[in-house]
């Protein structure tokens, strides 16, 4: 099958209905805007085609709002302000997507610097101080150049974003020398018989390091002033482009302060809804609304015209829209967030936050570092790994490890099966009946396991450890949380000194958190301690038979209070407990 586009868009009325799950061919037609005078001609005839019974995908660039009204001011365009295909039937999802495994390798560049960030969140909150706007979403590109991925490479970068970034509104265009990969959790309008609603998106929380922990992120946003007043105010701007739309005292909003749960965040939502009056158009509905209020500020003319001074360049399809009209003419499209584009090898992908009076900087860039997890989880293949020891034909802890395993396959969506990963260690088991042995299990993002054994030396009776020169800024990050094959944050901390064994690692917050290969513990006034998983750590199976037996107990120690530390151990499962001195 010739893939053209595909949409895998959730039910915004019913979270357990059918997903609207298709692929489309070669197109029959291209309708395509250049110029703002032309976008609502290519709306119109959108709309005309799907009346006749046609299926019409598209995208809308952020910089056609100029089209809808003169004073949205955008940077110049850098391609096409509307473009959609139209296709005379939508076709099965095709199994070769679900199955591209072989995804590209992507490194990421992160403009802008801190230093330049700090100086425009600083220009932004003299401008609100000033009363210029409330509210205004600064947002940057980031780049990378694509490596790999097979024969398809697009297509599989697409396949590991929606293993990244499940659920949602996803999309995947050709765009001639463009393609759009958009897998946004929001939704930006629904509308079908005359009822159309929204569902900003606006408020953000890290998920926390353990189901406790994720519970209280989720109220802290929930109940937090800062993001609900956020919240509130993008929930006024749809109100009121809704209104121009509305059929009288129609407008509603039915639902406020909605959390909803991503792999990496938990973001806010709330749902504006009316019904629109007789004769309104798509073209109509665009024109009331785009581009979405969550992506640009309040009010609107004044933060948009604020995003074009502070921001270098186009967003591009990044804050536009994306999705489909069906035969009929119900429409349904997303906020396209969390969306990369490429052109040829040369990716792009936009970041960016919504910024207040009561913002902080250093949690603003927190929040873009939370915001780009799905890009840091889909730009490099790798698989979960469990490291056991196997000693004399009996594998140390195998429960323990393969649980911690099946939790992992659950987060990042890898297929799991217990068995067949008993099964996969019991061939190492019968294969190594002697000896002390370091087993490394490895499960795919297709569900493929995989042992391998080498031999090990027998653990040292004590150690040298040495302190990080700086902090680890992905203590709170998901490859820090579950062990994976990914481990560049790591390996940027190996011992620099001969004869050190591994490197003590602290946080921003000036935490100390763990070593690079095991968990660590300190006596400080007569008891073994250990931090705790909040400050940023991986449950290491070791650490956690410890504090079961009363060995160690949990407690946040900084930096600062290391002359206090009495004697040092680094533990894990495979190599047990062992003394440790620093240097």
């Amino acid at each position: 099958m010739t893939i053209f586009s595909l949409i895998d868009f959730a039910n915004p009325h019913d979270s357990a209905a059918p997903r609207l799950r298709h692929a489309f061919g070669a197109p029959r037609e291209l309708l395509v805007a250049h110029r703002p005078a032309e976008v609502r001609a290519v709306l119109d005839a959108v709309q005309a085609a799907a009346r006749q019974g046609a299926w019409c995908v598209g995208a809308l660039r952020y910089e056609a709002a100029a089209a809808f009204d003169a004073a949205l001011q955008t940077n110049a365009a850098d391609g096409p302000l509307a473009w959609f295909a139209v296709h005379d039937e939508a076709l099965p999802w095709p199994e070769l997507v679900s199955q591209q495994h072989d995804a590209p390798t992507l490194h990421w560049h992160t403009p802008p610097g801190r230093a330049h960030f700090d100086a425009v969140f600083a220009d932004i909150q003299r401008s609100i101080a000033g009363g210029e706007f409330y509210q205004v979403n600064f947002t940057a590109q980031l780049q990378a150049t694509l490596q790999g991925g097979g024969a398809r490479p697009a297509l599989a970068l697409f396949s590991a974003l929606q293993r990244a970034q499940p659920g949602g509104y996803a999309a995947y265009l050709e765009m001639g020398d463009e393609q759009l990969l958009s897998v946004s959790p929001e939704l930006f309008f629904d509308w079908r018989g005359g009822r159309l609603l929204t569902r900003p998106m606006k408020g953000t929380a890290p998920r926390g390091a353990t189901p406790l922990q994720d519970e209280a992120q989720a109220e802290c946003l929930r109940t937090s002033p800062k993001e609900r007043a956020e919240n509130v105010m993008i929930v006024d701007l749809l109100r009121n482009d809704l209104s121009r739309i509305a059929q009288p005292f129609s407008v509603r909003v039915p639902r406020l302060f909605h959390t909803e749960a991503l792999p990496a965040v938990w973001q806010m939502t709330s749902d504006v809804q009316a019904r629109t009056r007789a004769g309104c158009s798509l073209a109509d509905v665009f024109a009331a609304l785009f581009p979405c209020g969550s992506v640009t500020g309040a009010p609107k003319v004044r933060a948009m015209q604020a995003i074009r001074a502070l921001e270098s360049g186009p967003r591009g399809i990044y804050c536009g829209a994306v999705g489909v009209v069906q035969p009929g003419g119900a429409a349904i499209f997303n906020v396209p967030i969390r969306t990369v584009t490429l052109r040829g090898n040369a990716v792009r992908c936009g970041i960016g936050s919504g910024i207040t009076s009561g913002a902080q900087a250093q949690t603003e860039w927190q929040e873009w570092h939370y915001k780009r997890a799905f890009l840091e989880r889909a730009s490099m293949p790798f698989d979960i790994l469990e490291t056991l020891a196997l000693e004399a034909g009996q594998l140390r802890h195998a429960a323990a490890h393969l649980q911690r395993m099946a939790t992992a396959a659950a987060h990042f969506g890898h297929p799991w099966d217990a068995g067949r990963a008993r099964e996969c260690l019991q061939k190492l088991v019968l294969a190594h009946p002697q000896g002390l042995w370091r087993v490394r299990l490895l499960l795919n993002a297709g569900g493929h396991l995989s042992a391998q054994a080498c031999a090990m030396e027998p653990s040292p009776l004590q150690v040298q450890l040495q302190l990080a020169e700086r902090p680890i800024d992905e203590a709170h990050g998901e490859f820090v949380r579950f062990k994976t094959t990914r481990r560049a944050h790591y390996d940027d901390f190996t011992p620099t000194q001969p004869g050190v064994f591994d490197t003590v690692l602290w946080n921003t917050g000036g935490e100390i958190t763990e070593c690079t290969r095991g968990n660590v513990a300190m006596l400080i006034d007569g008891r073994w301690l250990t931090p705790p998983l909040a400050c940023g750590l991986l449950p290491g199976v070791g650490r956690a038979l410890a504090l079961r037996d009363g060995r160690l107990l949990e407690a946040v120690v900084l930096a600062a209070d290391l002359p206090r530390v009495q004697e040092w151990a680094f533990v894990n499962s495979l190599r047990g407990w062992i003394g440790a001195q620093m240097v």
